[in-house]
């Protein structure tokens, strides 16, 4: 049987120019439509075509994201380059903005411009003032009031592929190091919970390997609010 890759209909949707089809995937990975989702979809479509690339997940295209909000969803569905394929890497920066990049080092950057995305609060007031009720202030609301926050974001999200994307980002043409493909570790049994853990994540006592957990030893953590230094033991 010949092999077909998985990603062949967002292939064809990207040729095709079909940033709505693009959405409607993302929204598939994401759980909703929302504007950040929308500029996702938009900023990876942009660089695919700069670039001319694509990926079947085996490292040969790279995506660089400078945040883990709803943006870097779009991302993902876009480009094919995820935190699973290790195609994907992330720099805790808070920036809505992207690199893609071949292995020779061409790349891409787009960012959101804030012009941009002022005129955007200003044209929703409604979306904007919902938005700040429910997501920033995690305000109790009415079905009546949640569903209709709901459709005001999904009208931004498809509203927004209408929109240029040079006004939408600042795109610049790059050079960076592509960093070695991901390193393959062998995997050891935790001396104390039984389970496998990867061997550069893995600790000695007594000479005999434990996972992280069971050492109660600080590890990074990656939340919403970013990475940061701690401790998680499943109980």
């Amino acid at each position: 049987m010949r092999w077909r890759s998985p990603r062949a209909e967002i292939e064809h949707l990207i040729e095709a120019g079909d940033l709505e089809g693009l959405l409607r995937r993302a929204g598939e990975l994401h759980g909703h439509y929302c504007p950040y989702l929308a500029y996702g979809v938009v900023a990876g479509y942009t660089a695919v075509r700069m670039l001319g690339v694509r990926s079947v997940g085996m490292e040969e295209v790279l995506a660089i994201v400078e945040t883990n909000n709803c943006f870097s969803d779009g991302i993902q569905a876009v480009t094919g380059c995820t935190f699973g394929n290790n195609a994907l890497i992330y720099l805790d920066l808070g920036k809505t903005a992207f690199t893609l990049a071949r292995r020779s080092g061409e790349a891409v950057r787009l960012a959101l411009n804030p012009e941009f995305e002022e005129s955007r609060r200003a044209e929703r007031p409604e979306l904007r003032e919902l938005w700040r009720r429910i997501v920033a202030e995690r305000e109790r609301v009415s079905d009546e009031e949640r569903a209709r926050f709901m459709e005001l974001m999904e009208e931004e999200a498809f509203d927004l592929l209408h929109r240029p994307a040079s006004k939408m980002f600042i795109i610049r043409r790059m050079h960076i190091e592509a960093p070695d493909y991901a390193p393959i570790y062998a995997s050891h049994r935790c001396h104390g919970c039984g389970e496998l853990v990867m061997e550069s994540r893995a600790g000695l006592r007594d000479g005999k390997p434990y996972c992280l957990s069971c050492l109660g030893a600080q590890h990074p953590i990656l939340d919403g609010r970013g990475i940061y230094i701690g401790v998680w033991r499943p109980e």
